[in-house]
């Protein structure tokens, strides 16, 4: 079988993690990195023996002309980069926050369709281990009918003047951060395990005073099924897990015949109604890595889109109902009131975000 040529544009904190993913999976070989502080690039080719470094993605591209054109960028660059890859037909994993508004989000994807290209969002929640074996109790009837889901969110990493200079400091500057760098993450995820998203209702609020945004919050999600969903988070406080990274958080799944929980260390465990709580098994992933290799599961899912047809879970067309759904929540906090999804128009409201101190 022939080799899959990766291309990577971006040297920030989170490309090692997808690096050593595509690294990981038979029949890939990275071709080139970029990054406009081409040190950076330089650092992770060694470290990861990537052949070839350059300071553009276009310069970039032209040269390897890879099969996978992987975006680890800020959602500043993303319209530009993929419209690079999309003029040269070249297939495109674009990273999340997707662009920087619904509106770009949307562009974006029409850039894709217009040239015929497939590009998947890098949204890789849904492919940690943890919520893959949740999606697979659910479907074989484990939970029983689905009452409810939350998760809370307490990764500890935000106190502080320093807070996130030392990885990601542009967090500091993003004008909406808490939904639209993390909880974007949580909302896929509901959905993915749950259903679409009904109706939200939500209170945001900022507690460091050295970042831009919010960083703190509750959603209430309505599911079209009749379940309910809450997601509780700050990223100041921590959680019980030897490293708060590796879930961010802690998940109850709860349906007629019991409880799925979900632990910091990435430990299911399973309450039937009535009874005893005893932990459930399973394959947790690896612990050197982010999400138990959710980066690896993602890159494999895309390589098997690309190789067998398999269907594609994380097109950016399908991701454009989180970003609406994104914006839904902004204009909740905001106006102080519950959003239907189906009339709510996300265009409206992209702009008018302000968090509350």
């Amino acid at each position: 079988m022939k080799a899959l040529r990766v291309a990577v544009a971006g040297a920030g904190y989170f490309c090692q993690f997808q690096l050593d993913g595509w690294r990981r999976i038979p029949g890939i070989e990275l071709a080139g990195i970029c990054n406009r502080d081409i040190a950076k690039a330089e650092a992770l080719a060694k470290r990861f023996a990537v052949p070839r470094v350059f300071g553009g993605v276009a310069e970039m591209l032209d040269a390897c002309s890879p099969d996978i054109v992987d975006i680890v960028t800020p959602p500043v660059t993303h319209r530009e980069y993929v419209d690079e890859a999309a003029r040269r037909r070249m297939t495109t994993i674009c990273q999340k926050p997707f662009g920087q508004t619904y509106a770009q989000a949307r562009e974006i994807a029409a850039i894709a369709r217009g040239a015929g290209i497939t590009l998947a969002v890098h949204e890789n929640f849904r492919f940690m281990p943890h919520f893959r074996e949740m999606k697979r109790l659910l479907d074989a009837g484990r939970l029983g009918a689905v009452h409810s889901i939350a998760f809370r969110l307490r990764p500890g990493d935000g106190q502080g003047a320093e807070a996130y200079l030392a990885r990601q400091a542009y967090f500091q500057q993003m004008p909406r951060f808490l939904v639209f760098e993390t909880a974007i993450h949580l909302i896929d995820t509901f959905r993915y395990l749950v259903g679409e998203v009904r109706s939200v209702t939500a209170c945001l609020r900022r507690i460091n005073p050295a970042i831009a945004g919010e960083d703190a919050g509750y959603i209430v999600f309505e599911f079209a099924g009749g379940a309910t969903g809450l997601f509780d988070g700050n990223r100041l406080n921590d959680h019980v897990a030897q490293n708060p990274r590796r879930t961010m958080g802690e998940c109850w799944l709860e349906g007629s015949a019991g409880v799925l929980r979900l632990d910091g260390d990435a430990r299911l465990w399973w309450k039937p109604h009535q009874q005893a709580e005893a932990e459930h098994h399973y394959e947790r992933g690896r612990d050197d890595t982010f999400g138990g290799g959710a980066c690896d599961a993602l890159q494999a899912h895309v390589v098997r889109h690309l190789r067998e047809g398999a269907p594609l879970e994380n097109s950016a067309a399908d991701y454009l109902a989180n970003m609406k759904i994104m914006e839904a929540v902004y204009a909740s906090s905001e106006q102080g009131r519950r959003i239907e999804i189906a009339s709510f128009n996300p265009d409206s409201h992209a702009a008018a975000w302000r968090p509350i101190n």
